[in-house]
């Protein structure tokens, strides 16, 4: 009827997270009469005025880079190039998509050749959620999947978990 394995296993458990959890008694003592008091007031601490300005100059490059990194670092776009009627580009999938800007043109078939060096498992999908694909990209393997772009516009894609992604402009 009992399983003295499962009950020793029991047990042990409870007496672990018995000994765990935090004493709720030694929180609440009183502190001892010796204990200093504390003051409502803050003590003030002298700085050289050289470190106040190092951490205030690091701050604002540390905003500047930041802004500079979400704002400005934008990559150039590649146009695709056209082989045998159809626009063809190849991406390098390494921390990101490389180009992650691509031009084509409108309503003709754009051939996009991933070929992934990053071993991580976000990059191990990409996803074109305009034109209902999901594509599994084996690590250094091209994998090919052919698009048409109907009307002029950005078309987005994106890894499987929607941390690195890349555009498709149409024009």
């Amino acid at each position: 009827m009992f399983n003295k394995s499962k009950m020793v296993g029991s047990l042990l458990g409870l007496g672990f997270f018995l000994a765990l959890t935090p004493n709720i008694g030694l929180a609440e003592m009183e502190m001892p009469a010796s204990a200093e008091k504390q003051t409502s007031q803050f003590q003030k601490l002298e700085q050289p005025l050289g470190l106040k300005l190092a951490v205030a100059l690091g701050g604002l490059g540390l905003i500047g880079a930041e802004l500079w990194w979400f704002m400005f670092s934008k990559t150039k776009s590649q146009k695709a190039q056209v082989k045998q009627g159809i626009q063809e580009i190849d991406i390098v999938v390494d921390g990101g998509y490389t180009p992650d800007r691509i031009e084509v043109a409108a309503g003709e078939p754009v051939k996009l050749n991933f070929y992934r060096q990053d071993p991580s498992s976000c990059l191990e999908q990409v996803l074109l959620p305009d034109f209902s694909k999901a594509l599994d990209l084996a690590l250094n393997q091209t994998t090919s999947v052919e698009v048409v772009p109907e009307k002029s516009g950005e078309y987005t894609f994106t890894c499987g978990m929607n941390m690195y992604r890349g555009v498709i402009k149409a024009e």
